[in-house]
Parts: C-alpha cells; structure tokens; sequence
C-alpha cells in the first residue's frame, strides 16, 4: 500500500484491457487468471491494482521505475495461459508523472494527470494494431521511447506460451537454467531454447535500460 501521496511523488499508471476478450471461451478462468497476477504484481511493487469491466484493470506503482517490467510480465502471464484457439494478451498504457493519490482512495476514483494520461493512451492505443505505450509526463519522448514500445511489441508477438511462461520466470526469480529447468521438469537445453526464442537477453537489457530511464527523475 502507498504512503499518501505528496504532489511531488512520482508515480506510475498502468491501463489496460485484454485483447478481443469477447473471444474468449472461459472467462471465469482469463479473470481469474487476471485477478491473480494483478493483485501478485501489486504486492510485488507495494502498488494497487483494481481490475474493472470485466477485463479492464488499472494498476497504480508508488516506484516508476519498475512500470514496464510490471506491464511486460503481466502480458507474459496472458500470453502463457492462453486458450489452445486463442491466444491471450493485453493492450497496455502507462504513463508516469507526479500524483496526490494514495491507498485510501479507490484506483476507479482517482484522476491524477497520470490516470487520464493512461486512460487516454489506452484509448489510442484501441485504435490502432499496437498493444503497448508509455508516456513520461515529466519527461517529453524524443521519438525513442516510442520505438522502443515498438520494439517490445514485436517482440513479444513472437512468443509461444512456453516463451512466455520461462520469460515470466525469469522477470519473478533469479534462477540458473538449470534451476529453471528442474522448477519447470523440463530439460536445461529447453529452457536455453525456449529463452531464445522469447529474445530474453534483448528483452532484459532493454527491461533494465527502461528502470534506469524512469528512476532518473525519482533521484533527482
């Protein structure tokens, strides 16, 4: 849970919704499975997080710099559970700037910059193919960040259920492959492979370049 907020205080917003959700055949399990790694990702990041709409949700961080790596493993944990005929993702908008809210408000009522920011992005972002976007409200993007959502969307496209789910490993614990392996029963060369099929190195070297880009203004 969050201290009260000063209007300084940085924070990070996280909305989204699931892609094509209509589609889906189970519900009941997508939002279960939501709830679930909504509230883990929240107690992770000592954040809150409310899902709403059925499969829309807002997740709110006090720690900006830790919004993509959130925003990633939520999609990883989607893309992993996937339907056999359907596969499962989430659009996603984050946005990051300085915020009166705090824990005693609910996420559905609170309407920082950071919240409308989110909210308007995401509707944006329904728009068009692209499932991810990040907004700096106290940082103007210079064209790359853009590109790097771009990047993390595509890469994330070519994942299997497998990719996802070892990805989702490695972003909640730092395990070894072989480590790895014996939590998963699978073989330490599978797990090599299933790693690099999902682009893991690029993937958390980019991840961690993300966390130093939004801790800059918290340490400032």
């Amino acid at each position: 849970m969050f201290e009260k907020t000063t209007p300084t205080q940085r924070i990070a917003v996280l909305t989204g919704d699931v892609v094509d959700s209509r589609k889906v055949s189970d519900r009941r399990r997508l939002y279960r499975l939501l709830d679930d790694s909504l509230q883990r990702l929240a107690r992770q990041q000592q954040g809150h997080a409310e899902r709403f709409r059925g499969d829309g949700f807002q997740i709110a961080l006090p720690r900006a710099r830790h919004a993509m790596t959130a925003a990633i493993a939520l999609r990883a944990a989607l893309i992993e559970h996937s339907e056999p005929d359907q596969r499962w993702d989430a659009r996603i908008a984050v946005a990051v700037g300085p915020a009166r809210w705090h824990a005693d408000l609910r996420i559905a009522e609170a309407d920082d910059a950071p919240f409308v920011a989110s909210g308007h992005r995401l509707d944006r972002l329904g728009e068009g193919s692209e499932h991810l976007a990040l907004t700096l409200l106290d940082d103007p993007d210079d064209g790359s960040l853009a590109l790097l959502m771009r990047f993390l969307d595509d890469l994330l496209a070519g994942w299997s259920p497998y990719s996802a789910e070892v990805v989702q490993l490695s972003l909640e614990r730092t395990l070894s492959q072989q480590a790895m392996a014996t939590h998963l029963g699978i073989s330490q060369p599978s797990v090599y492979k299933r790693l690099k099929a999902a682009r893991w190195p690029l993937l958390s070297d980019t991840l961690a370049y993300l966390e130093t880009r939004l801790a800059d203004k918290d340490a400032g």
